[in-house]
């Protein structure tokens, strides 16, 4: 079989993709009030136990919006049980209601011996609210290992720094030097406390061991050493930093800013000037990287308070989004993607990425008009053309898709190796508009730029099966491409129906039986077992498959051919086969 959905490859395979664990709830309910919770408006709930149910099952369903509503009501019937306070805290949390989940954590936080995350948002009150006394207070009843061991060092630092203390802050961050994975957070925060602190000197030294720990261009290192650099008159050398970090990530427009400033002699401010910005900083960094650890909900709570301390942050406002979408949250990612500043240079990534959240609700109508707005607005950047041609493939309509792709293709110009798939996907939209001599013509150019793609092995493999033609090198290819994604039942049945169009009855049945194990619902897949069974005289599970083919609800066109396989069979089975 070519390949997934036109929708699944939509969502997968856009050349120009931009930025994209544990529970906070427990066991899953019997019952399931929640979708009556949604139904009415978050306003049902004739009883605290009845509120319970549904806050839990919202929670496990990761909607924290109804778990934080209906667990307050439940709270309100049971204000002393412990369990539920932590679950209202934590699903407010979650769903960025920082404010009203710190009286509940002033209450967790005064009776629990660790409760970390209940005593790290006492902490992000106190900063909010200048009172580095009182953070410096909340901090010494962390704990020092597990959470402590990394978080307890950034936050003491910051609040050190923010009592002018820059000395002590530095030192403060010392037990971060020799912890795996993260040294470079202790040289990114010694560079930014250094500049707070009017040491130029040790602030550059920090960020250049920091791009050394980094190994490659990491964009916050970018960003503040190149601040660093503006600020202390060394434009020339900012601006090599910039591009260097651009040649890396050619589609990225974080940096068109600092572009700006430098061409218009402007200076910036440092990267965190204050223990607010600090801290907001710190913990957006850790969220980054308990994101990179699948820890999504922890790393959406520290990405929410971030938020909560620096409103504008554009990049915690778009990891935070991310986290969501993840979590196929996609209504929630859209409002806070939209609440990206039009003035930051995140802005546009933010609608691209709103656009993919209404296409993964199926408001695919909306979303076509957003990436047609995108596409007028700045013609000349490939990414939304790519979106909008997935989006019109998805929906068949593929004359629309081709001419879109074109234009994306004309502002390309030179192909690099990661361009195959706009190749591939305009190829697609080729074949399924019969225009088979440019789509073969596109699938072999996105093999010359990547020989070992398996999705274009396999498509142009099975079109050619499915023509008979170049049945030995489509056979090759398909089997490259099973190798390479053993467990993709789509190729896996490209695979089988090169064997059954081969000859080889008995090699096709093995793999198609395989292919229907990978993908059970998939109606072409079942169709061409059912043929396979027939050949080898297997005529009961033959005919199974050909009506369990018709449940699956096949393509219109596949209808009619299914229902004449049932009332006729396909004649008698071959009795010799080739060798394939």
């Amino acid at each position: 079989m070519r390949g997934s959905s036109l929708k699944t490859i939509a969502l997968t395979l856009s050349t120009f993709a931009f930025l994209g664990a544990c529970t906070l709830g427990g066991e899953s309910p019997v019952l399931n009030p929640y979708s009556a919770a949604r139904a009415n408006q978050l306003n049902v709930g004739q009883s605290g136990s009845g509120n319970y149910l549904a806050g839990r099952y919202a929670q496990k369903q990761r909607d924290f919006r109804v778990a934080s509503r209906m667990l307050e009501k439940a709270l309100q019937d049971s204000p002393k049980n412990a369990r539920l306070l932590r679950s209202t805290f934590l699903s407010k949390l979650a769903n960025g209601d920082v404010a009203s989940s710190a009286d509940i954590a002033q209450k967790i936080a005064g009776t629990a011996v660790r409760a970390p995350i209940a005593k790290l948002v006492v902490f992000v009150e106190a900063i909010d609210k200048g009172d580095l006394a009182g953070a410096h207070t909340v901090l010494a009843k962390l704990p020092n290992d597990g959470f402590g061991g990394f978080m307890k060092p950034l936050l003491q630092a910051w609040v050190f720094a923010g009592q002018g203390r820059g000395d002590d802050a530095i030192a403060a961050l010392e037990p971060l030097k020799t912890q795996s994975g993260i040294r470079v957070l202790y040289e990114l925060h010694a560079a930014l406390i250094s500049d707070v602190a009017g040491n130029a000197g040790a602030a550059a030294k920090h960020y250049k061991l920091a791009g050394n720990n980094a190994g490659r261009s990491t964009l916050r290192v970018v960003q503040g050493f190149g601040r660093h650099l503006e600020l202390g008159g060394d434009t020339s050398e900012a601006l090599a930093l910039y591009q260097a970090y651009l040649r890396e990530n050619p589609d990225s427009l974080v940096f068109q800013p600092a572009m700006k400033r430098l061409a218009m002699g402007e200076k910036p401010t440092f990267l965190a000037t204050n223990a607010v910005e600090g801290v907001a900083e710190a913990l957006f960094n850790i969220a980054s990287t308990m994101t990179r650890q699948n820890s999504a909900q922890l790393a959406l709570i520290y990405g929410r308070l971030s938020i909560y301390l620096r409103p504008d942050f554009a990049l915690a406002q778009m990891l935070v989004a991310g986290i969501l979408e993840s979590m196929n949250r996609y209504e929630d990612a859209i409002i806070i993607y939209q609440s990206v500043k039009s003035a930051s240079p995140l802005h546009w990534s933010a609608r691209l990425r709103v656009a993919g959240n209404l296409e993964a609700l199926e408001r695919d109508e909306e979303a076509i008009k957003l990436l047609s707005l995108l596409t007028k607005e700045n013609p000349t950047r490939p990414g939304p053309l790519v979106n909008l041609g997935d989006l019109l493939r998805s929906n068949k309509r593929f004359e629309e898709s081709i001419e879109v792709y074109n234009r994306a293709v004309d502002i390309l110009g030179d192909f690099k190796k990661r361009h195959w798939t706009i190749l591939y996907s305009r190829g697609i939209s080729l074949e399924r508009s019969r225009k088979w001599g440019r789509a073969e013509r596109d699938f072999q150019r996105a093999l010359e730029l990547n020989p070992e793609q398996p999705y274009v092995l396999n498509y142009l493999g099975y079109s050619w099966v499915d023509q008979g033609i170049n049945l030995d090198r489509a056979r090759e290819m398909i089997e490259r491409a099973v190798e390479l994604r053993p467990n993709d039942g789509y190729i896996v049945d490209s695979l089988g129906w090169a064997f059954y169009r081969l000859g080889n009855f008995k090699g096709a049945v093995k793999q198609l039986e395989r292919a229907v194990e990978l993908r059970s619902q998939d109606p072409t897949i079942n169709d061409h077992l059912g043929d396979a069974y027939w050949r080898v005289g297997r005529y009961n599970e033959a005919r199974f498959q050909w009506q369990r083919a018709l449940t699956l609800k096949p393509e219109p066109d596949q209808v009619s051919a299914i229902e004449g396989k049932l009332l006729q069979g396909l004649g008698d089975p071959k009795s010799a086969e080739k060798d394939g």
